[in-house]
């Protein structure tokens, strides 16, 4: 009977399950399209010529400062005093690198140079891994307080440093840490960690719930899903807080004015110093001055791709 009853119906009508993927593939056609609108009219945009030669001016705008301290800190400083950098251009002969030599072996910049790369380089490496370990078990793990704990980490963001110059001194005073890279980097790592961890934490709390359950579920540990999923995935933002954390640590000169010593100085420190040494000797401080804007260049440079990455991962879905 069943076989016969199905025999004779020439159309079976379609189940409800069979209807269902034309209002989604119809609601998901509408919800992309003005997005895809959206698209093509900022390529043209971009394309158009116009645009494309504001983007030209900004850039030599941007540039043209550097590029005068660059031929500055190239010039003799009688050339400097006489007559502007853009000479330079006229005249490529009279560009040596004597300002350079004379920096590095006379004056100690050397030494403040890898003062600066003792401290940014750890202090980096670090907030990173600490924040990253942090990032997971706030956003995956259950264990007790652990909102609570992540409520105290966004209050600390806060707090400003300035608060904490004075008791944390007195404190690497009595423990002697004082004076030394190893307080400056401990300071840097402490009030770099609540926005690392907070950056993280919410980075890594987008992934789906369902690769981390599945990968559980095929008898992965947690260190495991750490190291081989979470990671690969979260390292646009990884990047990005790297980058961040280097700058801010490679041109800061409160904290290592306050808490580095002679032998421990970094570098923005030994240039004021140099400044006020020699007054507007612009042959010693323009030397000095690129020689600490190059490393950021490089490092930015470097990790440009990630750093897009990074700042687009939240903005486009």
């Amino acid at each position: 009977m069943p076989t016969a009853a199905a025999s004779a119906s020439p159309s079976p009508s379609p189940s409800p399950s069979t209807l269902t993927p034309a209002p989604r593939a119809s609601s998901a056609s509408s919800s992309s399209t003005p997005g895809r609108r959206r698209g093509g009219r900022v390529s043209r945009l971009l394309g158009s010529s116009a645009v494309q030669g504001l983007l030209v001016l900004v850039a030599l705008l941007w540039i043209t400062p550097l590029a005068g301290l660059l031929l500055s800190s190239l010039r003799s400083e009688q050339d400097n005093a006489t007559d502007g950098w853009w000479t330079a251009l006229a005249d490529p002969s009279q560009l040596s690198l004597d300002n350079y030599s004379a920096l590095l072996k006379d004056s100690g910049i050397g030494a403040a140079f890898w003062n600066t790369v003792l401290i940014s380089v750890p202090t980096t490496a670090l907030v990173v891994v600490i924040a990253a370990l942090a990032g997971y078990a706030f956003a995956w793990l259950e264990f007790p307080g652990r909102d609570g704990i992540f409520l105290v980490v966004v209050g600390l963001l806060v707090v400003p440093v300035q608060i904490g110059l004075l008791p944390v001194a007195k404190l690497f005073g009595a423990v002697g840490l004082f004076g030394t890279v190893s307080g400056v980097v401990l300071f840097h790592v402490a009030y770099g960690l609540p926005f690392a961890i907070f950056l993280l934490r919410n980075y890594f709390a987008e992934i789906p719930r369902e690769m981390l359950e599945a990968a559980r579920m095929d008898g992965g540990s947690e260190w495991r899903i750490f190291s081989r999923l979470v990671l690969p995935l979260g390292r646009p933002a990884i990047a990005s807080l790297a980058i961040f954390q280097f700058l801010w640590v490679w041109n800061d000169m409160l904290v290592a004015l306050l808490f580095a010593d002679t032998g421990s100085q970094p570098l923005t420190v030994a240039l004021q110093s140099q400044m006020r040494q020699f007054g507007s000797n612009i042959g010693v401080l323009a030397p000095g001055a690129f020689l600490s804007l190059v490393v950021p260049l490089v490092v930015f440079f470097a990790f440009q791709r990630h750093f897009v990455q990074g700042v687009m991962a939240g903005s486009v879905k």
